[in-house]
């Protein structure tokens, strides 16, 4: 009897994946389109003020006023913010183009962070110096008043404008992200806990040192600050020291939450905005201070130096913390918990 024929073995030919589903938002609506437009309207008042004073105009600069006394330090600083405002119009751009959800998420929140830390801090502190008593008002002449208007409320439409097309662009990109994951907990998790701790404990020293320049206090202050100090000196400061309240929160917030699926969207916001105007306005006003002074009298002193140099540092740190937590979770989102 013959074997019966076993039939040749078919090979399989296997199916190509789906592809994957387009990352993106939804087609651009009019709100978004509105938002972008207005972030790119309220640069043009600034960069034709800076490229104006670059070019030797001294449009809005009063005579005696400390603007020209350092002819070339003017024009690299004004050449340095003129960029720093243009970045604000690539980032609407960004996050308005389909381009723009390939960008590395390093990319995008590094400068985000940075405009949020310099942009909130003048958010707040210019209305509430206009309704404080004496407000906004200069013993000798800086600028014209009219241009603190134009270019600060150029600040505050570009602040809540990006503010709010990022928060439509990251609940597009990482919206996922706050759906669940169990992020802290372990080794990892506890070590974290530690740095956060350890920065806010650092932070301390610059709040204090605001504190006590926000009260009255002049231990720190050189001679020509303390006889300028004014209504908006003492609001600035004590400004200062609810940012740093608010990043210190945010991120221990953050940190000792980011284990329960869901929670993080209040922390964040604190921890975001926090940390970014410590930081960020830190690290301007040590830029500030470490320009050349002629007047013996407005010399900065190594008080000042070490405060701004301690906010700029504390801030990243908690920047980092809150970085890592977010990293984790998006690596953990989808995850049981």
């Amino acid at each position: 009897m013959s074997p019966t024929p076993v039939p040749p073995r078919t090979r399989r030919i296997p199916r190509p994946p789906l592809a994957p589903a387009p990352l993106g938002p939804a087609p651009l609506g009019l709100g978004r389109r509105t938002l972008r437009a207005l972030a790119i309207v309220s640069c043009v008042p600034y960069l034709t003020l800076k490229t104006a004073w670059i070019a030797g105009s001294r449009v809005g600069v009063p005579d005696g006023s400390v603007l020209l006394e350092h002819s070339t330090v003017l024009v690299v600083a004004n050449g340095v913010t003129l960029l720093m405002d243009t970045a604000v119009i690539v980032l609407a751009l960004l996050l308005t183009q389909r381009w723009g959800l390939r960008v590395p998420a390093w990319l995008l929140a590094f400068p985000m962070w940075v405009a949020t830390g310099l942009l909130v801090p003048i958010m707040v502190g210019f209305p509430v110096q206009l309704l404080s008593p004496g407000g906004a008002e200069q013993d000798e002449p800086f600028l014209h008043d009219w241009v603190f208007g134009v270019v600060y409320g150029g600040f505050i439409v570009q602040g809540i404008t990006l503010g709010s097309l990022f928060t439509l662009y990251a609940r597009d990109r990482w919206g996922h992200v706050w759906r669940g994951g169990r992020v802290a907990g372990g080794p990892a998790g506890a070590g974290l806990r530690a740095v956060t701790a350890g920065a806010s404990l650092l932070l301390l020293a610059p709040a204090a040192a605001h504190a006590l320049w926000a009260l009255g206090g002049t231990a720190g202050l050189p001679a020509r600050r303390i006889a300028e100090r004014s209504a908006d000196f003492h609001t600035a400061e004590g400004l200062r020291v609810l940012f740093a309240a608010a990043a210190v929160a945010g991120v221990l917030w953050l940190v000792h939450g980011a284990d329960r699926p869901g929670a993080g969207r209040a922390p964040l916001a604190l921890a975001w905005a926090g940390s970014g105007a410590v930081g960020c306005w830190g690290g301007w006003m040590l830029l500030s201070v470490l320009l050349p002074q002629d007047d013996p009298g407005n010399e900065p002193t190594a008080a000042m130096t070490l405060t701004y140099a301690g906010e700029m540092i504390t801030g990243v740190l908690l920047a980092c913390c809150m970085a890592v937590v977010l990293r984790r979770r998006a690596g953990n989102a989808g995850r049981p918990a």
